[in-house]
């Protein structure tokens, strides 16, 4: 098995192929991240001990409440430091600014954006990823798997792939597209591909190529019929057809 890519099988035999990203470009993301967020880190840290009667590490300032000062300024500061990677990675759907810039980001193994409850999952390993110092543990797994794969990716069933842009994305699209509908991958892909453009075209042509898909995927359908619908219909039966509600 090719250890640096990884196929998607497809009922319909369109498979989709991802290439796995290692221990490097896993590092290179972390290191850029590990020092977003300790600046920020530190940023809160420094501002809320400045601005409560200056600069005092980790102890409150004469005549300040130690308790206001553990929640106003340590305990956001720790927030900000171990929260960093499980929100980011849910409000952008399997990426942070690392793996961002590394050209990464994170995947279930059918090639779809993980739930948050998988990206939960995959964060509170990191506790053991990180034993027993510099994610060893993590790195070696990393080294040694067939998908690159640490155990936090283990238990919550995800991948770290590389990201080439919006052609992988459709790809992973159309190959999950097509495990669950009826039709053939090409028309999926050409109903895929009028939708992403659908604003970019004029009213009558994309009413004319979504009538002529339509018509394609039912002979029998009545061209009168057809010809009544409006464009807004046409969208949505066209949407119906790639989440597989209409045949």
């Amino acid at each position: 098995m090719d250890q640096d890519r990884y196929t998607i099988p497809s009922a319909t035999g369109v498979d989709v192929e991802l290439a796995i990203a290692g221990a490097g470009s896993r590092s290179y993301a972390f290191l850029i991240d590990w020092h977003i967020r300790i600046l920020l880190t530190i940023a809160w840290f420094v501002c809320a001990a400045v601005i409560t009667g200056g600069v005092h590490l980790f102890t409150a300032p004469p005549g300040r409440s130690s308790i206001g000062f553990m929640l106003g300024a340590v305990m956001p500061a720790a927030i900000i430091y171990f929260l960093y990677h499980p929100v980011l990675e849910v409000l952008m759907h399997g990426r942070t600014p690392g793996k961002r810039t590394a050209g990464v980001h994170i995947v279930t193994r059918g090639g779809g954006t993980p739930s948050a409850g998988a990206l939960l999952v995959r964060n509170l390993f990191r506790l053991i990823d990180s034993a027993p110092a510099f994610y060893m543990l993590g790195l070696f797994t990393c080294l040694f798997t067939a998908q690159r794969v640490r155990i936090g990716d283990m238990a919550a069933g995800t991948l770290l792939v590389f990201d080439h842009g919006a052609s992988v994305g459709s790809l992973a699209q159309l190959g999950a597209l097509s495990s669950t509908s009826k039709l053939d991958p090409a028309t999926l892909d050409v109903i895929a591909e009028l939708l992403s453009r659908w604003s970019d075209l004029t009213a009558q042509p994309r009413a004319a190529l979504a009538r002529a898909l339509l018509q394609r995927v039912d002979a029998g359908q009545d061209v009168a019929q057809l010809a009544a619908l409006s464009s807004q219909e046409l969208r949505e039966r066209l949407q119906r057809l790639l989440r597989g509600r209409e045949n």
